[in-house]
């Protein structure tokens, strides 16, 4: 499809129907305007069919999604992109918008042809719980189900916004640590909760520790990531820093999905647990979960009990699209 299809993947080749590039274009402002140009990088897995996109997170690539796709794969199709400005996607000239970049997801929705109606489950996590909203409000009569996973509105409050002290810090230490094995160090505990990190991981054969086991797959993922460029870094931050959906917008969202699933760790350094209960209270019938012991990156922390939760979820959300006011 592209030279793209040479960069190396963390994803089985098994399961791959297909990857590349989106174009993606767009008049900025007025006719008059300079129209922007960008490719975004996409993979498509398995052939199931019932389809699935999973939207991540802040300047991190498509592949932190792994474990979930290795599980999704077998029984559904499965679709991940890199957001403009890291991993394998272009990077334009920034300012971003976090509705800008929704705009992008539905491009490469067109692009593969998943336009049906009542088809998509989508799942976001971090900011891509972010660009789900946005999602779910430009295109929701495509959608099935809305899993929204360690994210905020940008409407719960001042408070809310700011990234707990601990996040903050580490966020900075990691942008500016240097090396891969002193940014995984940084990483470790701003993702995980120390007493996780510590305790011995129950998928290694040799008695490791998770943070030995997480550190190694981070390692992994980012030693064949493209670098993400400085530009990139800064304009998806401040696209997430201004992203605001109103209390009114969100109710819309119940109303027009027919499952809406919202999850957060306990032990988030990056996201108040108190934004995610904002939106389940201004997501009418949505479902809220807090899990204990749960950092950010919960995704990869408990991703056997993620893909279980999802997979009822997905369910829900199917039979729920087959009854009144939906069918």
């Amino acid at each position: 499809m592209s030279q793209k299809e040479d960069l190396p993947t963390i994803f089985d080749p098994q399961t791959l129907v297909r990857k590349g590039l989106c174009p993606v274009m767009a008049l900025q402002g007025q006719a008059e305007s300079a129209v922007e140009s960008h490719s975004l990088y996409f993979e498509q897995h398995g052939t199931g069919t019932e389809k699935v996109v999973f939207i991540m997170g802040l300047n991190t690539s498509s592949f932190a999604w792994n474990p979930q796709v290795q599980h999704f794969a077998r029984t559904h199709s499965v679709l991940v992109l890199d957001n403009r400005g890291v991993g394998n996607s272009d990077t334009p000239k920034g300012p971003y918008t976090i509705s800008q970049m929704a705009d992008d997801v539905i491009a490469v929705l067109d692009y593969i042809g998943w336009k049906n109606k009542r088809e998509l489950h989508i799942v976001g996590v971090s900011m891509g719980g972010m660009i789900s909203q946005e999602l779910a409000l430009k295109i929701p009569e495509r959608i099935l189900s809305l899993s929204l996973i360690a994210t905020k509105p940008g409407s719960a409050g001042f408070f809310a916004n700011l990234t707990p002290w601990f996040g903050t810090i580490s966020l900075v230490r990691a942008t500016f640590a240097g090396d891969d094995n002193k940014k995984a160090d940084v990483v470790m505990p701003m993702l995980y909760p120390e007493e996780w990190l510590n305790a011995k991981s129950e998928i290694s054969s040799d008695r490791k520790t998770n943070r030995e086991v997480a550190k190694t797959r981070f390692l992994n993922r980012i030693g064949i990531e493209r670098p993400q460029t400085f530009a990139g870094m800064y304009a998806q931050t401040t696209a997430a820093r201004a992203h605001n959906v109103t209390p009114e917008r969100l109710q819309e969202i119940g109303k027009k999905i027919p499952k809406v699933f919202i999850l957060t760790g306990d032990a988030d350094h990056l996201m108040k647990p108190i934004n995610s209960e904002w939106l389940h209270n201004h997501i009418p019938d949505s479902e809220y979960q807090v899990w204990k012991g749960s950092g950010h990156a919960l995704i990869e922390q408990l991703p056997a009990r993620f893909n279980e939760t999802l997979e009822r979820v997905f369910k829900e959300g199917r039979e729920k699209a087959t009854q009144a006011p939906w069918a």
